[in-house]
């Protein structure tokens, strides 16, 4: 009878540590991949630190953008960067005025905009010129919610580290102007045969007037659309600067 207890014991004990051994062979590579998830997240935080660092004095090389377009036309892209003293005035305030007009405002999220935005039904409006610098230079194009999560991360980190005239600089020369042209610097040459720094208030009305569709819209042969729209970014410029809503990036 004690033997067969004992057996029965052993046996028992047996079988419990053969569901511990599986048990642990389960865990570990869960544990492992938790590690290497937890770790792969920490250096995509310390590489997008460093590179907004970097990037505030430092002006991008290129972007994913702008390299999926070069390689989608088989030829370089057109960029010129120029400085935002380079750049006219009226053309800084025309973009503001036509993408984010509470640019100097807000920090980096403008809370009333994408309310508004989510109420037309309109996923792009609610988007401030911060957040687009961040998509442009730091992401993808796209609206999954990975990107879209990354961008809310990034977006008050840049806000925090570089300057709103700085950020203003970056986005004018990152930003689609045509099929395959980038910036201010280039597009000014490309539609208008002038300079960034002698673009006047219609030419830069016009170049603003393109920005959410540069692949549709012409600021050379401008279309009704395009006109009418350029006429309001005009009076939206005039505005800002009467206000005091472009004291964040002019002297």
């Amino acid at each position: 009878m004690a033997k067969a207890a004992s057996k029965k014991k052993a046996k028992s004990k047996k079988a419990g540590g053969l569901r511990t051994a599986l048990a642990q062979v389960r865990t570990r590579p869960m544990a492992l991949l938790r590690f290497l998830l937890v770790r792969g997240l920490f250096v995509v935080v310390g590489l997008c630190l460093l590179l907004v660092l970097l990037f505030s004095f430092v002006n991008p090389p290129t972007t994913q953008t702008m390299w999926s377009e070069g390689r989608r036309l088989g030829k370089p892209v057109k960029q010129d960067w120029v400085s935002i003293e380079d750049i006219a005035p009226v053309m800084a305030r025309s973009a503001v005025a036509a993408e984010d007009a509470n640019f100097c405002l807000h920090w980096g999220f403008d809370v009333t905009a994408i309310r508004a935005a989510i109420s037309e039904g309109n996923q792009r409006g609610g988007s401030t010129i911060s957040q687009q610098v961040v998509k442009n230079v730091f992401l993808w194009q796209g609206r999954s919610w990975l990107r879209k999560a990354l961008e809310a991360g990034i977006t008050p980190v840049v806000e925090a580290v570089w300057s709103k005239k700085r950020i203003l600089e970056v986005y004018l020369n990152v930003a689609e102007l045509d099929e395959g042209v980038f910036g201010v610097g280039a597009a000014a040459g490309h539609y208008f045969g002038v300079s960034s720094a002698r673009l006047s208030a219609t030419q830069s009305a016009r170049l603003a007037a393109v920005l959410p569709s540069p692949k549709t819209r012409s600021a050379g042969k401008p279309s009704a659309r395009v006109r009418k729209r350029a006429a309001q970014i005009v009076d939206g410029a005039a505005t800002i600067r009467a206000d005091g809503r472009a004291g964040c990036f002019e002297d």
